[in-house]
Parts: structure tokens; sequence; C-alpha cells
């Protein structure tokens, strides 16, 4: 009998999954990894761009301390721990809410819409979603003043106050986020044995209790996964807020994000911007750890 051999293929040879690998390599350094990697060295130096004739000097930590001693920084940085308890204990009771609709037997067609709308928010960028926030709290015409006006209320200026452009950011930023706690709380439920949930159902009428004894266990990944995300995205929340309320009035709507930026590119202290963004990515992780070690279980 006789013996075949493969041919080889001319085209493949053994650099060639490294050539396919390249541009998404080479995309990550530029856009992620060296980025970091300045950031990490212009924190270390006095880095002001307005004075390029002072040089940039290393000065150790010297912007560490000055950002650590720097009250506005605080600040900033309990205003977005302050909008971050407002925004995702909502988020994850409404994800959760919807999740479970949808994760109820029936109405096909009606839950294949529901989860392509869900989609919507996700897919809007920042920077257009602040745009809509500017279109819907705008004092004169916008649709959350007419909404107040058919129920009996006056307008209000949302963005020109401090308490209702802090409302303003919230909303935005729930209407946005929402469905993609439901699309991960929907995956677990997802995840959740027929038959166990069956005979839980069989042998209580209970919907908490469901939730709690069978259905919690397997949300608790994707609940870790919504929290470290949504922590990671609220330290860097920035377009949205910018366009709709540039910080203020004030400093009602001043994020750490937004300071930063005023910081390193209207101040133009790149070396304490850096400083900045480096504890905050130290601080997101740490946070991230946190969640891990606290909320995350497998499930047997």
């Amino acid at each position: 009998m006789a013996q075949t051999t493969a041919t080889p293929n001319r085209g493949y040879g053994r650099w060639t999954p490294l050539w396919f690998l390249a541009p998404a390599v080479l995309t990550l350094f530029l856009i992620g990894i060296y980025p970091t990697i300045f950031a990490l060295v212009t924190s270390f130096r006095q880095y002001n761009i307005t004075r390029p004739r002072d040089g940039f000097p290393f000065i150790g930590f010297e912007n560490y301390i000055n950002v650590l001693s720097d009250s506005t920084f605080w600040s900033s940085l309990l205003l977005t721990a302050r909008f971050y308890v407002t925004v995702l204990p909502i988020q994850i009771v409404l994800g959760v809410a919807i999740a479970l609709l949808l994760h109820k037997p029936g109405m096909g067609f009606l839950k294949s819409l529901a989860r392509v709308t869900l989609v919507v928010p996700l897919a809007t960028t920042y920077a257009v979603v602040g745009l809509i926030g500017r279109l819907i709290f705008n004092r004169d015409f916008g649709v959350a003043n007419q909404f107040l006006n058919w129920i009996g209320f006056p307008g209000f200026d949302w963005l020109g106050s401090q308490s209702g452009a802090f409302a303003a950011i919230a909303i935005m930023d729930i209407w946005q986020w929402t469905p993609f706690c439901a699309l991960l709380f929907l995956a677990g439920l997802s995840m959740v044995p027929g038959e166990i949930e069956e005979a839980a159902r069989l042998e209580t009428s209970s919907k908490l209790a469901l939730l709690r004894y069978v259905q919690l266990p397997y949300l608790l990944p994707g609940l870790t996964a919504v929290m470290i995300l949504r922590s990671a995205d609220v330290l860097k929340l920035f377009d949205m807020v910018f366009v709709m309320t540039r910080g203020g009035p004030g400093s009602a709507t001043d994020l750490v994000s937004v300071y930063i930026q005023r910081v390193g590119f209207r101040v133009f202290d790149l070396g304490t911007a850096s400083a900045q963004a480096i504890l905050l990515l130290i601080l997101t992780i740490v946070i991230s750890r946190l969640y891990i070690r606290l909320i995350y279980r497998e499930v047997n």
C-alpha cells in the first residue's frame, strides 16, 4: 500500500503565525503598553511642556508627594467615590430585574427584541451620550423639563445647579451601563441548570428565595465582573462628563479624571498628571483584587 505524504503549503512557514499576531501586538503596544510606560517614567520627572528650556529633570517621588498632599485631588476622588456608590447599586438592581424578566419562559420574539435593544446604549460612545444628555437636560427645551411640566412640576436648571448636574450625569451613566449589567446577569442565569431551577420552583413559590438560594451563586461571577469593570470605568470617566458639564458648575461634577485632564492639559504639568494617573491605576488593581477575594465564588 503506497504511503501518502502531505505536501507542504508554500504560503505557510515557521513565522506565519507571528506575522498574523504582529498587527494586534503592535497596536496593543502603541495604545496600551507604551502610554503606560511613558506615564510611569514621566511621573518621576518635572515635566511641564510649556517650559521645555528647563528640561525634564528626575525628581523622584516629589510628584507623588504633591498629589497625596493635594486637597483638590482628594476632593475629586471622594466625589468620584460618591458617584460610584450612587450609580452602581441602581445599575445592579435594575440589571438583575431586567435579567430575571428576560429569563422567564415565553415571549421569545419580545425577549430577542429586548436583547437587541439593550446593546444600543453600549454601542453609544461617551461623547455622544454627553451630547444626548445636554439635549435631555437643557433648561429651555429639554425632555426632562417637559416631563416635569407634564406631571405638574416646574422646570429645573439641571446643568446650572450643583445637585442637578450631578443627578444628570448619574442618570446618563445609569442609562448607558444598566444594559451591560443586565446582559451579564442574564448570562449568569442561563448557566443555572434547568432541572435544579424547576425543582426549586416546585418547592417554593417565593421568587426571593429562588433568587437567593438557587440563582444568586450563578450571578456572583457576573457581579464581580460588573464591579471591577465599573470601578475602572468610573475612575477614568471623562468624555461624557466633560461634554455635559465641563466638571461644573463649580466642582459639582469635577470627577478625578476631569481634574487630571485639567492638570495635564490646561496647567500642562504632565509629571503631576502622570503621577495621579498611576495612583488611579494602582487603586483600580487593589479594588479589583478585593472584589475577587470578597465576592467571587466558583459554582460547584
